[in-house]
């Protein structure tokens, strides 16, 4: 292909190529003519973001670095991952998918609606790029927000960008994707800004029909793609009914879970108490409540206990109370799993009665009920316990169910405590105090790489279970010594390699990969190889200046010269 044929890409407007560069991709005269060093680049971003005073702000600025000069834009991230990522995903992604229709600006991934049905194939047809991950939601239920239909497309694309920043996945081969359903969000459909369909959400059975189309549409497009489900009011669905037959998991369910049993998995041997004394409370038995409480009696069997033994150390609590066998009402499908029989006909109305009932060990919260671990609460999970475990869940931080402070504050300090959202350290009894955040993006993105990098044909529980244990074990020395349950956040892309290996070697072990090269490489031949398939966008650069030099070289001999007007 002549340079006369190529059409400019986003990541070929960066002024730290040089003009041999811009000539190849023609945009010599479309950007200033300084060949700019890297951290000068990152000096005017940091200046020109500093400027802006609210989240919001800084959000719509690093989106449109993002979509015109994307290199860049992951430069900066990767650089400064522990104050861009809450930029550009939780929290500040909630308020972004709120003001999603009144802010847009530019396409950023694929709306596949309801009256497209029967013809989705052909709309995917129209994506350009070849794609290995996609992240698909209906955006019925964001965040702690609830139904913002399309607008909830915030999340697809801030799931990609750390898949990117922290897993090293190439942007080009990421795709996200909405699935325009309709709402059953009232204001939004009176809203004249509003960008999706007007019309009901449809039913769980056409909203099942209309998913087998799509999966087909992209297994036929992409065959082996992963799908990663995200943000479903009811995820349970989907996942049961394409987990066996295509490459897919849900972050919710067993994103949320992994992440969270790793934080787990420290904590109680920090806690000094055996897994077969731990008791858990729960505060929400939604379906991220119950994959996280899943995953951990997972964990509790590998310690020796039996599954009802491990089960029975869990009393999930939701907006009518322990969950029970005998409480009147219909339990959900999901929640019958943990109901209890051994209450003797006493119903504990809700979460003081159930924490002074049970006294546990563990304290969790995925209710969206911000501020529901009270004083009282956590003195109490202080008396109780030498190192009492907390983890308040819920995002963004403004639904936390209490915050690091007052988790400090109210146990002498002695909480071994992980949040949803991030939380400032705090000084307490002379020391600085470093709350934990059992943030999604220390697994997806290595599940995501590994998954990839694997070629498995689906994503096993296995799989997910060995993230989870491999990032209970990516902590330093300095880090476990300073009681943390998580690794440093800038350190991600280490830790994203550590899990991607724990996953690759579970799908090994269940046979659902097809990767025949990396099947004899021992543990260190396989970090180097991952490390070389991530996507490094500092390395952008210097890839430029090679692939023009090649081009060059292909000239001369097939034109028997060296030279070129390049």
């Amino acid at each position: 292909m002549s340079t006369s044929d190529r059409t400019p890409e986003a990541g070929y407007y960066d002024t730290s190529t040089s003009i041999a560069v811009r000539r190849f991709h023609r945009t010599h005269g479309l950007i200033p003519p300084a060949v700019e060093d890297q951290t000068v680049q990152l000096q005017r971003c940091l200046k020109q973001l500093s400027r802006k005073e609210k989240d919001i702000d800084k959000y719509l600025y690093l989106s449109g670095l993002r979509n015109t000069n994307v290199h860049l834009f992951y430069r900066l991230t990767t650089q400064h991952i522990k104050e861009i990522a809450p930029l550009i995903y939780t929290p500040t992604v909630g308020d972004a998918c709120l003001q999603w229709s009144h802010n847009y600006v530019q396409p950023e991934g694929l709306y596949l609606s309801y009256a497209d049905k029967g013809h989705v194939a052909s709309i995917v047809h129209n994506w350009p790029q070849n794609v290995e991950i996609t992240v698909v939601t209906d955006g019925s239920r964001i965040l702690g927000l609830g139904d913002l239909g399309i607008n909830g497309m915030g999340i697809p694309v801030g799931k990609l960008a750390l898949y990117i920043a922290c897993a090293g996945i190439r942007p080009e081969a990421t795709l996200p994707l909405m699935l325009d359903l309709g709402t059953g969000n009232k204001e939004l459909l009176n809203d004249p800004l509003y960008m999706g369909s007007r019309r009901e959400k449809v039913s769980p059975e056409e909203e099942l029909e209309f998913m087998d189309e799509v999966m087909i549409a992209l297994n036929e497009k992409w065959p082996g793609i992963v799908v990663q489900f995200e943000d479903f009011k009811n995820p349970f669905p989907a996942l049961e009914r394409y987990q066996q037959k295509y490459t897919c998991f849900n972050d919710d369910i067993q994103g949320t879970g992994a992440v969270v049993l790793a934080g787990i998995i420290n904590a109680v041997k920090k806690s000094g108490v055996p897994v077969k004394d731990q008791r858990a409370v729960f505060m929400g038995a939604g379906s991220a409540g119950v994959g996280v409480a899943k995953q951990i009696v997972a964990y509790f069997m590998r310690e020796g206990l039996t599954e009802d033994q491990a089960r029975e150390c869990f009393w999930l609590v939701d907006t009518k109370g322990l969950v029970t066998n005998d409480r009147g009402d219909k339990l959900a499908e999901h929640k019958v799993y943990f109901s209890r029989n051994d209450n003797k006909g006493k119903q504990f109305k809700n979460l003081p009665e159930v924490v002074e009932y049970v006294k546990p060990t563990i304290l969790m919260g995925l209710s969206t009920i911000g501020g529901i671990f009270s004083p009282d609460l956590l003195s109490k999970m202080g008396k109780w316990n030498e190192r009492p475990i907390i983890f308040p869940l819920s995002n963004p931080s403004a639904n936390s169910e209490c915050t690091f402070e007052d988790a400090a504050k109210y146990t002498d300090g002695r909480a071994l405590f992980a949040s949803g959202s991030p939380f400032p350290p705090v000084q307490y009894g002379g020391k600085s105090l470093q709350p934990g955040q059992g943030n999604n993006m220390y697994v997806f993105p290595g599940i995501g790489l590994g998954t990839i990098l694997s070629k498995a044909t689906v994503v096993t529980q296995s799989m997910i279970y060995a993230s989870a244990e491999a990032l209970s074990t990516a902590l330093t020395p300095s880090e476990t010594a300073q009681d943390w349950l998580y690794p440093e956040i800038a350190r991600i892309r280490d830790v994203s390699v550590t899990v991607a290996i724990g996953v690759i070697r579970a799908a090994q072990e269940a046979g659902v990969d097809r990767e025949t090269r990396i099947k004899g490489m021992n543990d260190k031949e396989l970090e180097k190889w991952v490390r070389s398939k991530m996507y490094d966008p500092h390395e952008e650069t210097q890839r430029g200046e090679k692939e023009v030099q090649s081009f060059v070289e292909d000239l001369g001999i097939k034109g028997g010269s060296r030279g070129s007007h390049l």
